[in-house]
């Protein structure tokens, strides 16, 4: 097996299109839009990769190609390449590609190791515009940091197994996010953080401690709605973003699906109801599960005068469910 990273070079070329979707490929993907064999098929790309290389059917799935292509960098896309390409040697550490995957793509915290893993391969644990660009693991290996995505492959991809085979000798590379992750987590088991869950309208309101740098792992672990109302105290009023389920972009088999809502009256009405004319309340996707947030006229948050409350009452009365995905 080999790999190239995607170009429209290799359109005319039979291969393996692991976690990306590329034309004329076999699909191993957790993507929209996918064409992966359904008895394969997993939440993550590289539980994909792993039912494959595990199954019987292997060549049969494969056609034979022996080709591994992918058109992005990330952690789920590292490990599912790196997967299909060592077959049944990666079998043995399953539990840990998955959890690192999990946390990857979808902001998830099922083992410590997991989010080590995934922040020593991509970074933060959120895509995100802010993010600094870049794979830890790759810039360490190169001595500089870069956005390369090919490069980035072809740093990461050989050293994947000493990183899973012994997460804490990368402790530089994951220490400070990690560090981030677990304040998060602690502040909800200490009730410096909350959830309330509001059934009727599938909505959960999360008040967060102020200055947690990195909280989606904890939001993930901690909510259980179909829509994230995000609050955080600053400057007598609040920052408030609205996310769906950090999963909720891919096509899943375990995880539920998570229709899209139609938020233009309760944006409206939000709108209205807002004392602070300096901002208003928008719908925001720049990252990929992300709805609505409270935005200055620059883009940046600002500071809603509304109580969470108030807010959710809103939401649970003014918005539409659509059947799509975004």
């Amino acid at each position: 097996m080999r790999f190239q990273f995607y170009s429209e070079a290799l359109d005319n070329v039979p291969k393996l299109s692991v976690d990306g979707t590329v034309p004329n490929s076999i699909h191993f993907s957790h993507w929209e839009g996918n064409t992966t064999p359904a008895e394969v098929k997993a939440d993550t790309s590289t539980e994909i990769a792993l039912n494959l290389v595990a199954s019987p059917n292997y060549a049969a799935l494969t056609n034979n190609i022996d080709l591994v292509v992918n058109n992005h960098f990330d952690t789920d896309g590292a490990l599912s390449c790196w997967t299909v390409l060592n077959g049944e040697r990666a079998l043995q550490y399953r539990e840990l590609l998955v959890s690192a995957a999990e946390s990857g793509d979808f902001s998830e915290h099922t083992s410590d190791d997991g989010v080590k893993v995934s922040i020593a391969i991509q970074g933060a644990d959120q895509a995100s515009p802010n993010n600094i660009p870049g794979s830890p693991l790759a810039g360490m290996i190169a001595g500089e940091l870069f956005d390369d995505d090919e490069r980035a492959y072809d740093l990461v991809l050989p050293e994947i197994e000493r990183l899973l085979s012994d997460v804490n000798a990368f402790e530089p590379l994951w220490r400070e996010g990690w560090t981030a992750v677990a304040e998060a987590l602690d502040s909800f088991a200490r009730g410096d953080s909350r959830v309330i869950e509001n059934e009727a309208s599938r909505t959960s309101l999360i008040t967060l401690k102020p200055g947690l740098s990195s909280p989606f792992a904890a939001i993930s672990k901690n909510a259980r709605g179909e829509l994230f109302l995000i609050a955080t105290p600053a400057n007598n009023g609040w920052l408030y973003r609205l996310d769906y389920p950090y999963y909720s972009w891919a096509d899943t088999v375990v995880r539920p699906h998570i229709p899209r809502r139609d938020l233009t009256n309760a944006l409206a009405t939000l709108n209205e109801k807002e004392p602070n004319r300096d901002g208003r309340w928008q719908i925001d996707n720049r990252e990929m599960t992300s709805a609505v947030k409270f935005l200055n006229g620059d883009g940046t948050f600002g500071i809603s005068s509304l109580e969470p409350d108030d807010v959710l009452t809103v939401l649970s009365t003014k918005h539409k469910v659509q059947s799509t995905r975004l």
